[in-house]
């Protein structure tokens, strides 16, 4: 990262230790965190971070928890956004949820300076998914995906297949993160080979379904354009 300076640096699971993180701030990178609940955005805030992304349990891939590993008390983002911005003073990034204008709408009245959509981008000729990945995705629904540690060790949100099912989706067995990717590599291996997502750590959000495969900076664009629609569409309303 110092090597690089990049403008921005975000973490998830909490901040490196603070000789680390001075040595990032010294490049005079702007510092992003998630938050997985108010407590969390009130630590990263007193450690200086510059904006707080807050993850909403909607949120596809690994929860960014580091207060707590307790995943049944995670917030919906609806929830989450609002108490947080009340709770700091730095910009707050909506996460979790959010695939279209509709959600980033949602979030910008919850308060949010800004949102961060991840599954949404799945769908796009750029990202680099495997062909399993990329057909689940494409019959996602809203009850398609659960929260489990079976592929890394760490809880994150998967589309359910069949080890989510059979061994999951939470398990005390699971080897500490990240070595569960290890444990159960030779098998997604040979299911991937197969053409079988079986075994695949398919990150998903809960609004999958909404996704559209267009290019990257196309959908950027248009979740851009549809946004600033609403948005013009709801003044008039708020004003009667």
């Amino acid at each position: 990262v110092v090597e690089f300076a990049p403008e921005v640096v975000s973490f998830h699971f909490g901040l490196p230790e603070r000789g680390l993180l001075e040595r990032v701030k010294a490049t005079s990178a702007k510092i992003l965190c998630s938050a997985t609940s108010v407590d969390e955005a009130r630590w990263l805030e007193r450690e200086g971070c510059d904006a707080i992304i807050a993850q909403g349990a909607e949120a596809g891939g690994h929860r960014g928890m580091f207060l707590s590993e307790d995943i049944s008390t995670q917030p919906g983002t609806m929830a989450l956004l609002p108490q947080v911005v009340d709770a700091v003073q730095v910009p707050v990034i909506a996460a979790g949820g959010i695939a279209d204008a509709r959600g980033i709408v949602a979030a910008f009245a919850l308060g949010a300076a800004a949102v961060q959509i991840g599954t949404a981008y799945l769908f796009c000729p750029e990202a680099t998914i495997g062909p399993a990945h990329r057909t689940a995705l494409a019959s996602a629904k809203d009850n398609g995906t659960a929260l489990t540690n079976v592929f890394t060790g760490r809880p994150a949100r998967s589309l359910v297949n069949r080890l989510v099912r059979e061994v999951g989706p939470m398990s005390e067995l699971a080897p500490e993160f990240p070595l569960a990717a290890g444990a159960v590599a030779p098998l997604r291996l040979k299911a991937e080979a197969a053409g079988s997502g079986d075994f695949t750590p398919l990150w998903s959000g809960q609004a999958a379904s909404l996704g559209r495969a267009v290019p990257a900076g196309e959908l950027t664009k248009q979740l851009a354009e549809e946004t600033l629609a609403r948005l013009q569409h709801l003044r008039p309303q708020a004003l009667r």
